[in-house]
């Protein structure tokens, strides 16, 4: 999870660095836009690989929320991929980031009810705190999606928002590590 998330976000911020250090955007708009996709199918695999995470760790077998899950999954790719969204353009469409968002966000909403569920029902420490981060992360995300077009200062909250997902990491480690211990 951690490797896509860094090998997604690379896409991302790299060509962001490199227009900042030249302060111009226009300039790497291709590099910008493209890296921007890429960093959309990436989270998306890692939220993927995060619900592969929760049923193994609690044996879950669901087949209906498997297929809604990947549904949702796959839709968000499409939609991440199609044209309209302008990606190689200074202003991408606003509208088509909130379509691409909208399977993502349930599927996020999903995941933290499923985790929240779960972590209550087994008492489970490790991954109590997994709801929230996931949810924190989801907060910060919509705040630059909704906002930051209009307000570029709310794209400071992707911060947070990796902050958030690093926390995830962390704590499938810790779990890692306590199993290998064990």
């Amino acid at each position: 999870m951690a490797i896509i998330l860094g090998f997604g976000d690379s896409f991302h911020l790299i060509p962001r660095i490199i227009s900042l250090l030249y302060n111009d955007f226009s300039r790497f708009a291709f590099s910008l836009g493209i890296g921007k996709m890429i960093t959309s199918i990436s989270m998306t695999v890692f939220y993927l690989i995060l619900y592969i995470v929760f049923k193994l760790r609690y044996e879950k077998k669901y087949k209906m929320l498997d297929l809604l899950i990947y549904f949702l999954a796959i839709i968000r790719l499409i939609l991440s991929i199609l044209p309209q969204n302008e990606w190689i353009s200074i202003n991408s469409s606003y509208s088509w980031s909130i379509y691409r968002n909208i399977p993502f966000v349930i599927m996020g909403l999903i995941i933290i009810l499923l985790f929240f569920k779960e972590t209550k029902k087994y008492e489970d420490d490790i991954y109590s705190k997994m709801s929230l981060a996931i949810s924190l992360s989801f907060i910060f995300y919509i705040l630059v999606v909704l906002f930051a077009p209009t307000y570029p200062i709310f794209g400071a909250f992707m911060m947070p928002k990796t902050v958030a997902y690093v926390w995830i990491v962390l704590l499938g480690l810790k779990d890692l590590k306590k199993s290998i211990n064990s």
